[in-house]
């Protein structure tokens, strides 16, 4: 690999296709017309939705597409000239895709956090037109003094450029020469002609005529837990929650929930999602399974914010003190684990903002305000603001709001519901909060239409929620990853959350035990986030009737739970999630989001997807390839033929290659065209990582 003057242990980006730096003087175009020479079109990273930046997180791998032509059969090269944040500049060559629609690409991992700049520059490739047409006239005995000569003079040119190495210019020189030589055959022209190592010099230093240079163009690039994190939710008050002699609960605290901590962090979580820690509101307080019927000691929803002992920036005081939270914090950070916390922009009746400021919120024609409803759902304990009646006296409040908790410590916020407040205020108040902490990361929650959780992506959230868990099936699930992967994946970022206190899909509820195996390996290796809610690993999957929501659902309720017992038992899925972790971190492929590829198989239940790292781009300097093949049908045992393009990891068709399933630890050979049988009630799923080539 070539490389700028920087290092490789110094350098802000990784490449197979970096070329030296070399400055390009672009042709001039006529003013009157809009094309240029060697048109370029379609860049990208991009983003269709507004006037925003693609964006990407540290040390993700990035393809750069554009698409490039001239007329005739004369060749052309494509380079990319980026720009790192803080100013280091490299060269990368594109290669043809050869797929009949002129489209050229490289990758580049990124790793510098901030604004890189980037465009691209084609150009008549005169080395490459030369030998391909040298190569069929020369052996066909058409114009081969001709070509000699024509290629002679490219030499020439070569030799005469002084940034060239000494040692190429020779062996260049001596080419030009045996080409001009008169006793020189067809034969010995040719192998000039086709010899590799000239085609480097060129390929590393091309030729250029009608250097057309191209727009620049932004990607911004964040930090790697923008990109890559798996998440883990609990109640602060349902850890160390007990029942009193008088059946009522006193609630755990941030002091209890501490002692959570080291299992969260042996399970290979590194992102702890707490739901709203503020004042739950007395008024319409709802009781178990969402009721409008409360008992004495119901401690209602968290989402119901606000109360007489304070709003948004308060701690409830059954949790503790901001001092707790603090200490909370810091005890998790300790423990290798980041604190998300809930961003939920709604009141409750009794909020303080609902007596100081009426006019954040929608009156109704009889006097009263409007309660939040996703029907047939009905939140009477929730105000939604009105984001239009004080836009600007909102915008302070919620940025005072965000400001004080990162004062505590929290760098991520899971947005409730963003899709129900205006874009423009997402944009600005990301954009703000992100200028004055680029590390900060913001989480949609847009369980919603495509278009505006798109949006909501590409105006800055780093992070969305999306429909993993409605895609079950085979069909579904390829057209799925395979969207997120290479659709979206210029400002989407998915997080695939296996479950939520709301969603409890009925493949959950009737798919027993092997679906919630299932559903956590293909979330844990299909994106590089994902995310689980506590309950998940005890296989909770009783649904309150007629939805989708576990029943006694902990939104309205203490939960209580024999993590430790369940262990001992062997009747929890925490060691399952613990291996997944473990095979996330060993494996930078799977750390990734665009690298996947979806294969074959012949069963209609048999999903086969590939994720692959070249060495060049890997952070360990070698390459990696983990190959997932799952039985989606909870209820079967299935065996079939899968079939795989192994020409993605660099192994030719038919050559065979040792695999290790990184679940059981066996070992086999395989090729492009395996037997494989997978028993939803024992393994349902192969995580194989390829070892070698033979």
């Amino acid at each position: 690999m070539v490389t700028t003057s920087r290092s490789a242990r110094s350098r802000p980006w990784r490449s197979a296709s970096a070329l030296p730096v070399r400055e390009t003087r672009a042709w001039q175009a006529e003013r009157d017309t809009a094309a240029r020479r060697v048109p370029l079109a379609q860049p990208s990273p991009a983003v269709p939705w507004g006037e925003y930046r693609p964006k990407a997180f540290a040390g993700e791998v990035v393809p750069f597409t554009v698409t490039s032509f001239r007329e005739g059969h004369d060749r052309i090269g494509v380079q990319l000239r980026l720009f790192s944040p803080a100013g280091d500049e490299s060269l990368h060559r594109l290669d043809s895709l050869e797929d009949g629609f002129d489209r050229w690409r490289t990758e580049v991992a990124l790793l510098e956090q901030g604004v890189w700049r980037f465009r691209f520059e084609s150009f008549g490739d005169d080395f490459g037109t030369w030998e391909h047409a040298a190569s069929l006239k020369i052996a066909a005995g058409v114009d081969a003094a001709m070509m000699r000569e024509m290629g002679a003079r490219l030499f020439d040119r070569a030799c005469a450029e002084k940034s060239r190495p000494v040692a190429e210019r020779r062996t260049l020189a001596a080419a030009a020469a045996s080409l001009r030589a008169p006793d020189v055959d067809d034969a010995a022209a040719l192998a000039i002609v086709e010899d590799s190592a000239i085609a480097g010099f060129f390929h590393r230093r091309p030729l250029m005529s009608l250097v057309t240079i191209g727009d620049d163009l932004e990607v911004l690039v964040e930090r790697e837990r923008a990109g890559v994190g798996a998440w883990y939710e609990f109640f602060p008050r349902s850890e160390g929650a007990r029942r009193l002699k008088d059946g009522t609960v006193k609630s755990g605290t941030f002091r209890t929930a501490t002692k959570r901590l080291p299992a969260v962090a042996e399970m290979g979580f590194d992102v702890l999602y707490l739901p709203p820690i503020h004042p739950i509101g007395t008024l319409n307080r709802k009781g178990p399974n969402n009721t409008l019927q409360t008992a004495p000691g119901d401690p209602g929803s968290p989402w119901a914010i606000g109360s007489a002992a304070g709003g948004h920036d308060t701690v409830h005081p059954d949790l503790g003190s901001l001092a707790d939270f603090r200490a909370f914090v810091r005890t998790a950070r300790a423990a290798g684990i980041e604190i998300a916390l809930d961003l939920a922009l709604q009141a409750a009746p009794d909020h303080p903002w609902v007596a100081a400021h009426p006019e954040w919120f929608t009156t109704l024609p009889d006097g009263s305000i409007a309660y939040a409803e996703n029907p047939p759902k009905k939140y009477q304990d929730i105000y939604p603001v009105n984001f239009d009646n004080d836009p600007e006296g909102i915008r302070a409040e919620v940025l005072r709001v965000v400001r004080h908790w990162i004062a505590q410590g929290v760098r991520i916020f899971r947005v409730d519901n963003p899709h129900t407040k205006p874009l423009q205020f997402w944009e600005w108040l990301i954009a703000t909060i992100t200028a004055e902490d680029p590390d900060v990361v913001f989480l949609a929650e847009a369980f919603t239409r495509p278009a505006p959780l798109q949006s909501l992506a590409s105006a800055g959230f780093q992070q969305s929620y999306t429909y993993f868990t409605w895609r079950n099936t085979k069909a579904e699930l390829e057209e799925f990853l395979s969207a997120l992967a290479h659709d979206t994946d210029d400002y989407l970022r998915p997080n695939l959350f296996v479950n939520t206190p709301d969603i409890l899909t009925e493949y959950l509820q009737y798919g027993g035990r092997a679906a919630y195996r299932i559903r956590a390996a293909i979330a844990a290796t299909a994106a590089p986030s994902y995310g689980v809610y506590a309950g998940y690993e005890l296989y909770e999957n009783v649904a309150r009737p007629g939805s989708e929501e576990n029943i006694d659902n902990e939104k309205y309720e203490y939960k209580f739970r024999d993590w430790a017992g369940a262990v001992e038992r062997g009747d929890s899925l925490a060691p399952f999630l613990t291996r997944l972790n473990e095979i996330r971190r060993a494996h930078p492929a799977l750390r990734q989001l665009r690298n996947l590829s979806i294969h074959w198989s012949d069963d209609d239940a048999i999903l086969v997807y590939a994720k692959h790292l070249d060495a060049a781009l890997s952070p360990d300097g070698r390459s990696d390839t983990v190959i997932v093949v799952v039985n989606t049908d909870p209820h079967s045992v299935r065996q079939t033929m899968v079939h795989l393009d192994t020409r993605v990891w660099g192994v030719e068709p038919g050559a065979p290659f040792e695999v290790e399933d990184l679940v059981t630890g066996a070992r086999w050979t395989w090729s492009d065209h395996n037997f494989v049988m997978l028993d939803a009630f024992t393994e349902p799923i192969h995580i194989l990582h390829v070892k070698e080539s033979r």
